[in-house]
């Protein structure tokens, strides 16, 4: 006889209790115990014992139902957060092949590129390139100012909002600043596309653009831009763009309300001493200026 057979025999009276639970130790008749003590105390209507046997096996025979696992709103928030701290790893260790670098106030950074080319990254500026495609086009974007010592091969080429440069293997200075656009030429040529059109520029000439316009092709004598010396170099550069420069290399804000910033400044500033930086700006141009904390002002002699 099979177990099915055996319940029914048992229901029946045909077993006793302890008849069945030692042919099925592991089984828990519980239900029908109880379903055959109410049958007995009533008369009619008799108990169906098929039904019965159906109700238990429904209740100890079947499968266990997968459980549904019920997440408050934290729990869910935090599996979700690693779910994307997860996926953004996986971003930048498989699919991000951006490489960048950048300098704060101040700061200057030297870095070799894939093919061995230097670059000497100024303060407060960012350079960016495509690793995995630079072995098929050695393209790079600059914000602030760099200077490269490209080694030869394919071309080269400088992308910034005010225009391109192109070489195939020379030493160049790019300075990409709000309004402000200057390539100088140490060594080899360099092909500078802007808005303007394209010029050629052999060593010692540099090409600048100013609020949009160009100021022209000037020539210099200098062997490396000065602020590898720890000191800016200007040739007859506005004033706004000399304050700009101040507050890169200096954690200051400079106030000229009331002195005219478009006035042509020519000069230099040291990195190393705030005071002695200010002076050598302020005095040329016959203004004076006031520290309070990380702010300046600048004013004219006769405003003091």
């Amino acid at each position: 006889m099979n177990k099915e057979q055996d319940i029914l025999r048992w229901f029946n009276g045909e077993l006793s209790a302890e008849e069945i639970k030692s042919l099925y130790p592991d089984e828990d008749f519980s239900v029908l115990e109880r379903t055959g003590f109410y049958a007995k105390q009533l008369e009619a209507p008799k108990v169906n014992a098929e039904q019965a046997l159906a109700d238990f096996k429904k209740r100890t025979f079947k499968k266990d139902e997968p459980k549904v696992i019920s997440l408050n709103f934290k729990t869910f928030m935090k599996i979700a957060a690693v779910l994307v701290v997860l996926l953004t790893s996986s971003y930048f260790l498989f699919f991000n092949n951006v490489n960048s670098f950048e300098t704060q106030i101040a700061q200057t950074e030297t870095f070799n590129l894939p093919d061995d080319s230097e670059v000497i990254l100024n303060a407060q500026s960012k350079l960016s390139y495509n690793k995995k495609e630079w072995a098929s086009s050695r393209s790079l974007e600059l914000k602030g100012e760099a200077f490269f010592k490209v080694t030869k091969g394919e071309k080269f080429t400088v992308q910034t909002s005010a225009g391109s440069i192109q070489v195939l293997g020379t030493r160049f200075n790019v300075k990409q600043r709000d309004k402000y656009f200057e390539v100088a030429c140490y060594e080899g040529s360099v092909s500078v596309t802007s808005n303007q059109g394209v010029v050629i520029l052999k060593p010692g000439k540099t090409f600048r653009v100013v609020d949009g316009e160009v100021v022209g092709i000037k020539d210099f004598n200098a062997k490396s831009p000065s602020w590898l010396a720890q000191e800016s170099s200007f040739d007859n550069v506005p004033l706004w763009q000399v304050i700009a420069e101040l507050e890169a290399q200096y954690d200051i804000q400079i106030n000229a309300e009331g002195v005219n910033t478009s006035e042509l400044f020519s000069g230099s500033f040291t990195h190393s001493d705030k005071n002695i930086a200010l002076q050598s700006v302020t005095i040329p141009l016959k203004l004076s200026y006031k520290i309070n904390g990380k702010k300046v002002a600048f004013y004219n002699y006769e405003s003091k």
